[in-house]
């Protein structure tokens, strides 16, 4: 985001997972305490090895994993509902609200249709398009074989995590190429199904150190839960608690993005997606 400057059982627990993911969605009125909390729903952490494969085994199993989850999300129709808050002393002070159904042609390429947006009244920050390709790519970040050559993925090891048993991982860009954005933070992977079922951190890199008359680029945490979805685990809530330190003074930020209705595609809508 950038600143300016500031004006006026398996089955069972799967269950209940959903079930927490409800009451949170449920939650997106309540007033704000503290910042992006990531760890949130986490019990005690194990430092324990993972049993019957090594660490790199894992890493290729689950991002072999991942994969199949990125090719079956987009046999799926879903709508995508981003509510960004700028808050004051006294509560809200700004709202970006935008509704669209996003689906994907043939190719794997990703269409949308916007069917509700508002004009923007946050104060203190811009959202820029890279921030909404944050909401596209990186808040439902879905790391397969294809990112793992570009990032660092050390075990840190096994976490409980409401009603889930996962493996935890930090998660750093190698290089960061000029021109290109990339995930930094940490990933929980279930110990059963070995897909991702919880991220947290933010994309990188930020632009915090200025020259006179540039903008500053600051990210928010975020913290995304999935839920299972046709036998995989599709990203389905994103929450942001934020304040980001601008030369021009710090904003409080809050952000609800929703992942909802998936449908599974049928042949006529593809077909109909083709350019």
């Amino acid at each position: 985001m950038k600143g300016h400057k500031r004006e006026p059982a398996k089955a069972s627990m799967r269950a209940r997972w959903v079930l927490v993911l409800a009451v949170m969605v449920g939650m997106i009125s309540a007033p704000a305490i503290g910042q992006s909390d990531c760890g949130e729903g986490n019990g005690a952490l194990n430092n324990d090895p993972p049993k019957d494969m090594s660490v790199q085994d894992l890493i290729q199993k689950f991002t072999a994993q991942e994969n199949k989850v990125k090719e079956a999300r987009e046999q799926y129709t879903y709508t995508q509902d981003v509510l960004v808050q700028t808050l004051g002393e006294k509560g809200p002070d700004g709202q970006f609200h935008e509704v669209t159904t996003v689906s994907y042609d043939s190719k794997g390429r990703r269409l949308e249709n916007v069917t509700y947006a508002e004009q923007s009244t946050l104060r203190g920050v811009n959202l820029s398009k890279d921030d909404m390709d944050d909401i596209r790519e990186f808040m439902p970040w879905i790391m397969g074989k294809d990112e793992l050559p570009q990032y660092s993925v050390t075990y840190a090891g096994q976490q409980h995590v409401d009603d889930l048993d996962t493996y935890v991982f930090h998660v750093v860009p190698k290089k960061e190429e000029k021109n290109k954005r990339y995930f930094e933070g940490k990933i929980w992977v279930d110990n059963h199904d070995l897909e991702i079922v919880k991220l947290c951190g933010k994309s990188v890199p930020e632009l915090i150190h200025v020259k006179r008359g540039e903008h500053q680029d600051i990210r928010p945490t975020f913290v995304t839960y999935r839920q299972p979805v046709g036998g995989h685990w599709f990203p389905a809530f994103v929450k942001v608690d934020d304040t980001l330190y601008f030369k021009t003074g710090a904003v409080h930020v809050k952000e609800i993005v929703k992942f909802t209705n998936y449908k599974k595609a049928t042949a006529t809508a593809a077909a109909a997606a083709k350019p």
